[in-house]
């Protein structure tokens, strides 16, 4: 009874903070319960929130765990895809390539989190949730052992004092008593401490292990992201395989290099497509090039030539709409037709005065253009001066025609202004396109098939100047060609230089000038040219 009473004022002392607490760990042990605290803080945090990064359910088993990743839920949809659209299709074809390597990171996926799960979730796990606990739970009960110690030991001293009085009778066996209670909790204390510093001990010397946690972690990923680098790699070539294979891409905006190699073409295929098609229902259309077609339907022929398909039944009743897609077409290559490194030899060839001199600078610059430039060119200026042979009935002059295709064959990158642009540029231009469409024979000899693909019939383009002995073979190689030039550099289309010079002050710039008067809707250039026409009339 005495005893329960006791050990119930021991109680209500350390309630109130009267017993006194002898401490008994080193001062590097207590240290180290301080970083215990915040060890176990630290590692359950960086625990949860590496276990909300893993995808797959903790503790499934593969398959499981694979049924519910989104990375296989994403592959099983793209070969479902691929499925429905089947190989014959791009779309379908890289669905499936997709899925597979998605499924095989997927895989990749699984085992990383294993992984990650087993040397790194887990044991931190363990530190966070049972090692650092258990630690903790010791020193709580030393700490109540030491509190039972000190509390035993205050009671034998009292009861040595009291046996020192007179008046206490048998004092030596409560006196004994209470030593053995003192020994017996110093005891159990000493035991509780050695354990207790044995655990703390071991915790700091593991602490590199601890570490190496996140070493692990960091390894693993390194390793799976390797792995899964090398899965990419593997099929990327693949993909760019099929993607350079399939031969329906667009062609308006891409340089044109591109986009005869990618079609095995010669002539792109907007060029041809429109051209056939022109040279069959739009060679006696007044204004053709000029009109600018519904926005609607230039929307819709443009987007349809970009998927290499062109209804000649739908368009061939609107060559407007055929003309400005090809104007389009010229004008969106990301380079101009004539070339940008070729801009100021053709406009040094439009300053030159002397016609004859002019024509032959302008062949020079001819010579110089890239080959599928040189073979584009050659063709669009067949056409045009076919074209020009039908001027009376649609009204486009060579000079018309320099005046609203030019700027679409021939630009400068710069931002000049916008007054000069519309004058002086404009005029040198013209000057260079509208005397290589009126002698298209002389810079480009020989007939020329327009049809190459044979799709929209087979207009042949005659040589209007044929009756000239002298004018080159197509047959001739380009050092031959090259040879009679050098020997005759003059155009046939005309006699001497002084009927030339003449010829083309009579008709030539009258009709630049007039067509620059008669464009006003589209060029806008009458408040520049009005007096100037007047004049030379």
């Amino acid at each position: 009874m005495k005893k329960q009473f006791n050990r119930m004022r021991q109680l209500a002392n350390q309630t109130v903070g009267r017993a006194e607490k002898t401490e008994v760990l080193s001062e590097d042990l207590l240290q180290v319960e301080k970083r215990l605290d915040l060890v176990k803080q630290v590692t359950h945090s960086t625990h949860k929130k590496l276990t909300a990064c893993l995808q797959g359910q903790q503790g499934t088993d593969v398959e499981k765990r694979s049924k519910k990743l989104p990375l296989t839920i994403l592959a099983q949809c793209m070969v479902e895809g691929a499925a429905v659209l089947g190989d014959d299709s791009l779309l379908g074809k890289m669905l499936k390539l997709c899925g597979d390597t998605e499924e095989k990171l997927a895989q990749e996926l699984i085992q990383f989190e294993f992984e990650i799960e087993k040397d790194v979730v887990e044991p931190l796990y363990v530190l966070a949730e049972v090692d650092i606990p258990n630690i903790q739970k010791q020193r709580k009960h030393l700490a109540k052992l030491v509190l039972d110690m000190d509390s035993s030991r205050t009671r034998f001293q009292q009861s040595s004092k009291s046996s020192s009085h007179p008046s206490t009778l048998q004092p030596g066996a409560k006196s004994e008593s209470l030593r053995e209670e003192m020994e017996e909790a110093a005891n159990r204390m000493e035991i509780c401490r050695d354990q207790l510093s044995a655990d703390m001990y071991s915790f700091v010397a593991k602490e590199i292990d601890y570490a190496n946690y996140f070493q692990t972690l960091i390894e693993t990923q390194a390793e799976y992201h390797r792995k899964s680098l090398e899965i990419l790699h593997s099929i990327l070539p693949q993909i760019k395989a099929h993607q350079e294979a399939w031969v329906e891409k667009p062609s308006f905006g891409k340089s044109l290099e591109e986009h005869l190699n990618i079609s095995g073409r010669e002539i792109a295929f907007p060029i041809e497509a429109c051209v056939t098609v022109l040279l069959e229902c739009g060679m006696q259309e007044e204004g053709l090039f000029r009109v600018a077609p519904s926005a609607s339907k230039l929307k819709k022929l443009k987007a349809s030539l970009d998927c290499g398909v062109l209804d000649v039944q739908e368009y061939s009743a609107d060559p407007h709409a055929i003309a400005g897609a090809l104007k389009s077409y010229l004008r969106e290559l990301p380079e101009p037709l004539m070339t940008t490194e070729l801009y100021d030899e053709w406009i040094q060839a439009s300053n030159i005065q002397d016609m004859d001199k002019r024509l032959q600078a302008l062949l020079a610059a001819c010579e110089k253009l890239p080959t599928d430039n040189a073979n584009n060119f050659r063709y669009l200026i067949k056409f045009l001066a076919k074209l020009s042979d039908y001027q009376d009935e649609n009204k486009m002059t060579p000079g018309n025609m320099a005046i609203v295709l030019g700027p679409n064959l021939l630009w400068t990158h710069t931002e000049p202004n916008m007054t000069e642009m519309m004058t002086t540029l404009s005029l040198q231009i013209v000057g260079i396109i509208e005397p290589i469409i009126q002698h298209a024979d002389w810079f480009f000899p020989g007939e020329i098939e327009f049809n190459l693909t044979g799709s929209y019939g087979s207009p042949i383009h005659t040589n209007h100047n044929s009756n000239y002995s002298s004018m080159p073979s197509p047959d001739m190689d380009q050092s031959d060609r090259k040879q009679q030039h050098d020997q005759s550099r003059r155009p046939l289309s005309v006699a001497t230089d002084n009927m030339m010079l003449e010829f083309y002050k009579k008709d030539g710039v009258l009709i630049i000038l007039t067509c620059i008067y008669s464009s006003t809707t589209e060029w806008r250039f009458d408040f520049t040219f009005r007096g100037g026409l007047d004049g030379g009339q």
